[in-house]
């Protein structure tokens, strides 16, 4: 039910996510009142930035750095983790096609790893590990003073590898019982085993395991923080606070972007046909949608009612937040997940960091049975499942060698 709206709203959450969790949330003003406002701005525009939201600026401004670092590396070194459906990975410009037009960005994507067997054939063609770096080996040293291993790695030739790094784990040897008692009586309990890992590298030159440490600490933080406004969201549509956990969205798949948009005139003529589309015009697929985007790039644009294109610059500090498709299925029609675009006419490189809530990946996703969905007439939609939506989104969306 998307309006004419000629700008996007602002939401400050804070006094939601302090009472998330209280059985009273809802009878809590400060709650009522973004409670209030989230469904404006989901019955109006599909669309709301958010502040308030307690996810620290510095890792706003690190995960876009990471992502860019690994943007500036040469194709050959991206090409290292080429995405699968399995597994994610990289995807050069013009590899993500958007209405038979390919998409002027480069990109990763990351998704919650389904192990095997995990939703049996549903789950089938997604089972496989993020491609963050690969472990290509590993050694152990026994060393009476931990200092000694970095010396050894960082201060001196003996160890050298070109296009594999390496990390430092260090355990206590009394915690690790399999050491032979005479190694405890020679060195004592100061001695420490040491696990050298060999990794791939493509967050080169930095060190790679920061890359995964960095974005699993991400990914957990805008997974609670999208739970608890879906929490905001159910109480809008009528619902209780929890009508999204349990079956519907208790264990909750997710998806991660990282998205790299060259400027007008950085685009290599020779990866694809150029065009004016960073991406396409499209709907996002799952429930909730936080984009963390430059601060200083205005490229995003969100269609409204009437076909026009409503500019959503960047606000430092805040995600522009939207819905998706899965939601405007609950809604029973009542939210719905607006059409947006990405046209970067600035000369710099444009990254922005997208994170998408999902629904649990084996649930069949129907209308909630409450007061305001019932309102809006019957039934409107059928009972897709979102794994086989997601899935087919995969394969169709995505060219792969």
């Amino acid at each position: 039910m998307a309006t004419d709206f000629s700008s996007i709203p602002m939401i400050d959450i804070s006094s939601l996510l302090a009472k998330a969790d209280d059985p009273k949330m809802a009878e809590n003003p400060g709650v009522l009142e973004v409670v209030r406002q989230l469904d404006k701005a989901c019955t109006e525009a599909g669309f709301f930035y958010v502040k308030g939201h307690g996810i620290p600026d510095t890792l706003l401004k690190v995960v876009k750095d990471v992502t860019r670092r690994f943007f500036e590396l040469p194709y050959e070194e991206k090409a290292k983790i080429k995405m699968t459906p399995a597994t994610g990975g990289y995807q050069r410009i013009g590899e993500n096609i958007t209405k038979d037009v390919p998409d002027m960005h480069e990109a990763i994507d990351c998704y919650r790893e389904v192990t095997r067997g995990m939703y049996g054939d549903l789950g089938k063609v997604m089972e496989g590990s993020n491609q963050w770096y690969t472990e290509m080996g590993f050694f152990f040293l026994l060393m009476p003073i931990p200092v000694l291993i970095y010396y050894l790695i960082y201060d001196s030739d003996i160890l050298a590898f070109d296009s594999l790094h390496l990390r430092v784990e260090s355990i206590n040897i009394q915690k690790m019982s399999f050491f032979p008692k005479i190694m405890l009586k020679s060195f004592g309990t100061d001695v420490w085993f040491l696990r050298l890992s060999f990794w791939g590298s493509p967050c080169r030159p930095q060190n790679p395991p920061t890359c995964k440490i960095i974005m699993e600490e991400y990914i957990s933080l805008c997974t609670e923080l999208a739970r608890k406004i879906m929490r905001g969201i159910a109480l809008a549509l009528g619902g209780s606070p929890d009508e999204f956990e349990g079956r519907r969205a208790g264990d909750p798949f997710w998806v991660m972007r990282l998205i790299g948009y060259p400027g007008v005139s950085t685009v290599n003529a020779t990866d694809v046909l150029k065009n004016d589309i960073g991406c396409g015009a499209h709907t996002d697929y799952g429930l909730l949608t936080l984009l963390n985007q430059d601060d200083d790039i205005n490229a995003l644009q969100v269609k409204n009612l009437s076909g026009e294109w409503i500019s959503a610059p960047p606000v430092p500090g805040s995600f522009v937040c939207n819905i998706g498709d899965m939601l405007k299925i609950y809604s029973n029609g009542l939210y719905e997940s607006t059409f947006h675009r990405v046209i970067n006419n600035s000369p710099k490189y444009r990254v922005s960091v997208v994170y998408f809530y999902e629904t649990n990946f084996d649930t069949a996703v129907e209308p909630l049975d409450t007061h305001k969905t019932k309102a809006n007439g019957n039934k409107k939609f059928g009972r897709p499942l979102y794994g086989e939506h997601l899935t087919r989104k995969v394969l169709t969306n995505f060219v792969f060698e």
